[in-house]
């Protein structure tokens, strides 16, 4: 049974197949446009810590982070292995099934930072999957969720696909509060639509350190 004390009819998906199948075909795309990825390493820059070990969750052949920040390690975690052997960023990965498994093959208070990047939308079981994020970051760290507003409808769960951005906000913020052990909660729009030179991919982000 699924840990959250949400309705469990939240996450049922229009295809519930194996995700294994869905994502063993690598798929080298970036799923938000030039003006979301500058925004998200933007956010990363101004919120990550520099020099930290990092956990790039639901990893895929990009992460974005800055170089600027100068990390010590980034570890990914994700469901393509060729994917994740094309991300120069990646010090080591791990192929791992988050709706599987929501335990983080990690040791307690390991990470400086982890990020989720336009993949929130895709778990089956997210109260469990923060709370176990909470336990790898080192007191104080840092876990960034950032999306924007496109997914595979089929593997998104339905109360991502039935609801608004700005309630999708309030839905991750609602993960970080059931999931505990969370301070410092904030939630925005990072690059307003309003001054884009043309129509961009809104880039919304939501993050929280742990709190001990």
């Amino acid at each position: 049974m699924a840990s959250t004390p949400l309705p469990p009819e939240f996450f049922r998906r229009q295809d519930p197949s194996d995700d294994g199948l869905f994502y063993a075909f690598p798929r080298k795309v970036v799923h938000i446009d030039e003006d979301a990825i500058a925004a998200l390493s933007g956010a990363f820059l101004d919120l990550l810590p520099a020099g930290g070990v990092y956990l790039d969750l639901m990893s895929s052949w990009r992460s974005h982070y800055p170089a600027e920040l100068r990390p010590a390690r980034i570890i990914g975690l994700g469901m393509n292995a060729e994917e994740m052997q094309d991300n120069p960023q990646l010090d080591k990965f791990v192929v791992h099934d988050l709706n599987g498994n929501p335990r983080l093959p990690y040791e307690d208070n390991l990470f400086d930072a982890v990020t989720c990047t336009v993949s929130v939308q895709y778990l089956t079981d997210p109260v469990a999957v923060f709370k176990d994020v909470n336990r790898v970051l080192k007191p104080g760290g840092i876990f960034v969720v950032s999306f924007s507003n496109r997914c595979f409808p089929t593997k998104a769960v339905v109360v991502w696909v039935s609801t608004t951005d700005e309630q999708h906000l309030a839905l991750v913020g609602r993960y970080f509060d059931l999931s505990g052990n969370w301070k410092d909660l904030t939630a925005q729009q990072t690059n307003p639509l309003e001054g884009y030179p043309r129509a961009a991919d809104p880039l919304y982000v939501v993050w929280a350190r742990k709190a001990t």
